[in-house]
């Protein structure tokens, strides 16, 4: 890739940010002449924004809001006062009888799909019968679950009747699991017996038996398969999800206030008790449907699909194509069994028109040769996402050449914070190397100095300046809001300080440069550890890398760099001078590494987020088992030879 990809006129002309950019003109007598002034005047003008986003869209309340924002202020913002609505009814605006709602592919390759009316059907059966239990709006219903349509039908039918939704990763182990739910006292909890990853099943009953023993507030408990061996504590009714999907019943959704909670989501909890973030029906209603409609150009002709655990953001916005009459497919197990060729060819089986991963799968792939043009017939395919960590910019020229030159490759960042996106791809906006499309319209996303002056084309700490609807409403059992002011606006009061070093480019795009708090401070400069990973993994003996700066008070810094070599790859001193000519070179002098370290893993959160916190914290001393929650990491495995490696190095 050798120059911006420009998007071809059948992509821009005929995408849905043009037409809304037209519609604006139209109906609003707003004329831009590109998206940058769009953009300004969405992040400008906050009430008028929203207000056409919900007009275009045509969302429906039986009551008019008497405002779009009450107060310009966070935290605090009120939104859309006086609205009903609910997010189960506005995906129920899309049902039809000719086409699948739900794709899912288990990773043995078995494809089964679930229609718009069948699922309709399952919802209101499901709504129903928890209706029957008791259950009202506000209650809590929570999920142990993987990646399946049934999860999907168990989320709509929770939301219809205006309960809390919670979810967690069936390969999270109890205790973690009890970390979250304990802090909501969910009164129903849905539950699978196991799941099956990397060719193996993986049977998960002791932890539901520890699930439904340690959560004292349960009454109801829904069972999605045989799980026979297991006998509930006496006061926890059993059901089967299969008989309660198919009571007949008409679909009739609990219409909310705009700011009526629709889900808890948490931090990843790898440092700490795990934040019980709570978005609501509107706000999160309102969000997805710009992102996926406009920023992601979908519409009820694609086939959508985000590679990713239950246990992920990312999961609910892929649940999010829902709400523009998209067809959702879900790859449950592992990406890379029977070998890395298995999501390519999901896209072709399912007919996606729209796919993402996370940065490190797309990294993966390019390390090992993948050729996905040559794996499957990726015709259909217009748009490819990526999240997570940045995208690396060799990565994005993999892409253009193994892929298809045409393709749409729109890199995103946000967040489970206010499950969205602050960056995001655009279909009329030409795709450089290493970067971002732009800012994304209602988002207005800063980059400030350490003085906290918005920045141009210099690194700075990610802010948002100016509410979003989908912000948290406010973090549970917070009673003061203090813990939410302190994760968000304590630094900058008023601003939302996101936690990214991101620099904003002179042509509108982005570029995150890494976590803030893993800053790599050496001499007085301050860099982003992306910039570190790129140099080091573009050596082909590199297969991941991570790097932590220790700064002691009073005495030098020391920067060390762990490696995963690739499969008979050695860490040598022509490896390692190597690497250290390519950081100085590409990055500076000052940020050589002390140390090089050959490592048999790099630690990853479930959200696929290296682990540069964690790691830096135990080398400075603090015990692992109070930074770092195994269950809340993709790989717990390698946390001992870390902590092997920290004692070692404290004891010098």
């Amino acid at each position: 890739m050798s120059a911006d990809w420009v998007p071809p006129a059948a992509l821009s002309d005929n995408s849905r940010m043009a037409a809304f950019m037209a519609w604006l003109a139209q109906a609003r007598g707003l004329n831009f002449d590109d998206y940058a002034q769009m953009w300004t005047w969405s992040t400008e003008e906050p009430e008028a924004f929203w207000q056409a986003l919900w007009d275009w869209f045509e969302l429906r309340s039986p009551t008019p809001h008497s405002a779009v924002l009450v107060r310009r202020e966070m935290p605090g913002a009120e939104w859309f006062p006086g609205a009903r609505l609910n997010y189960a009814a506005q995906v129920m605006r899309h049902v039809r009888p000719d086409r699948a709602a739900i794709i899912h592919q288990a990773e043995d390759g078995t494809t089964t799909e679930l229609n718009w009316q069948q699922m309709q059907a399952q919802v209101a059966g499901l709504a129903s019968a928890l209706r029957d239990m008791g259950v009202h709006p506000g209650d809590r219903v929570v999920g142990y679950l993987p990646n399946t349509p049934q999860t999907v039908v168990a989320f709509l039918a929770a939301a219809s009747v205006g309960a809390v939704w919670s979810l967690c990763a069936p390969d999270m182990g109890a205790a973690t699991v009890l970390d979250r739910f304990r802090q909501i006292d969910p009164k129903v909890i849905f539950t699978a017996s196991g799941y099956e990853f990397g060719g193996r099943w993986y049977d998960r009953t002791d932890e539901v038996k520890a699930l439904l023993s340690g959560l004292d507030s349960l009454i109801h408990w829904i069972s999605m398969d045989d799980a026979a061996p297991v006998v509930p504590p006496q006061q926890i009714r059993r059901h089967d999800f299969s008989a309660l999907i198919t009571d007949e019943a008409d679909f009739e959704p609990e219409l909310v206030a705009f700011d009526h909670p629709l889900w808890v989501v948490y931090s990843s909890g790898t440092t700490g008790s795990p934040k019980p973030i709570v978005h609501g029906h509107g706000g999160v209603v309102l969000e997805h449907l710009k992102l996926l409609g406009l920023h992601s150009d979908l519409g009820p002709d694609d086939v959508f699909s985000w590679f990713t655990s239950t246990g992920w953001i990312m999961w609910n916005a892929q649940v999010g194509g829902l709400l523009v009459g998209a067809t959702i497919a879900l790859a449950e197990g592992s990406p890379n069994v029977p070998d890395m060729g298995r999501l390519w060819r999901f896209i072709d089986d399912a007919g996606l028109t729209a796919f993402g991963a996370g940065a490190a799968w797309f990294t993966g792939c390019m390390k090992a040769g993948i050729v996905p043009r040559e794996i499957a017939d990726l015709s259909r395919l217009r748009m490819l996402g990526s999240t997570g960590s940045p995208l690396p910019p060799e990565a994005y020229t993999w892409v253009y050449d193994t892929v298809r030159p045409d393709i749409w490759l729109a890199p995103i960042a946000g967040g489970t914070d206010f499950a969205g996106a602050f960056l995001a791809g655009n279909p009329m906006l030409p795709v450089r190397v290493g970067e971002m499309q732009c800012r994304a319209l209602g988002a207005k996303v800063e980059a400030y100095d350490e003085a906290g002056n918005p920045v141009i084309d210099d690194v700075g700490e990610l802010v948002c300046t100016m509410p979003m609807p989908s912000m948290p409403l406010f973090l549970w059992g917070d009673t003061d809001g203090s813990r939410l002011h302190d994760s968000y606006f304590s630094t900058y009061p008023g601003v939302w300080r996101h936690g990214d070093w991101v620099k904003i480019t002179p042509e509108g795009g982005a570029i995150i440069y890494g976590r803030s708090d893993a800053t790599i401070n050496r001499h007085g400069i301050r860099m982003g550890t992306a910039d570190i990973y790129r140099v080091v993994e573009d050596c082909a003996e590199v297969a991941d890398s991570l790097v932590v700066d220790l700064e002691y008070l009073g005495q030098a810094s020391c920067m060390i760099l762990f490696l995963r070599l690739t499969e008979g790859s050695e860490l040598d001193e022509a490896l390692k001078d190597r690497i250290i000519a390519g950081l100085k070179q590409n990055v500076s002098p000052r940020h050589v590494p002390d140390r090089i370290v050959a490592a048999p893993d790099i630690p990853y959160t479930l959200t696929g987020k290296k682990m540069e916190v964690p790691i830096k914290k135990r080398l400075l001393g603090q015990p692992m088992d109070k930074v770092a929650t195994p269950d809340a990491m993709a790989n717990p495995g390698c946390l001992d030879w870390y902590d092997a490696y920290a004692r070692t190095h404290l004891d010098q």
